[in-house]
């Protein structure tokens, strides 16, 4: 019985901390995409440098594809976070997928917007991180307009 029970604990263990190192991984990509749409709300230069790796391919909605550099020259203009943000962003539907040092993260991104004369925007959008020097970086994106109904 002694015998049964070392086995199930040398082959169980690993799996159970497999599990929990996945579902932290998991919760810190979360938190990650969570922060990056609080700050890109406020087109926070911080919040983008440390979301997007500096090999990023970004494709957006409207077909175009740009690099880190590209939107790095459009961020800075409410630094200090003093006025609120024209736009607020949001995710639902968040899905992750984990391959080692890479993840898949897929979810629907909300734009909600201050004017109450503009509809809330959907769109799908698909990032690769990879984790580099213990941090995790996009280096692909794209996201894809949701039509309205």
């Amino acid at each position: 019985m002694k015998r049964y029970l070392l086995l199930f604990l040398i082959f169980i263990t690993p799996l159970t901390l497999l599990g929990q190192t996945e579902q932290e991984e998991r919760e810190t990509l979360t938190e990650l995409l969570n922060e990056f749409l609080e700050g890109a709300s406020y087109n926070d230069a911080a919040t983008h440098d440390r979301f997007w790796a500096e090999d990023l391919i970004y494709t957006g909605s409207n077909g175009n594809r740009i690099a880190k550099s590209d939107i790095m020259s459009g961020v800075n203009e409410n630094p200090d976070r003093s006025e609120e943000p024209e736009t607020l962003y949001s995710a639902d539907e968040i899905q992750i997928m984990l391959f080692d040092d890479t993840a898949v993260v897929a979810f629907k991104l909300v734009a909600e917007f201050e004017d109450p004369n503009e509809s809330t925007l959907y769109f799908y959008n698909t990032g690769t991180f990879v984790k580099r020097d213990g941090l995790w970086k996009v280096i692909a994106w794209q996201a894809t307009s949701i039509p309205e109904e």
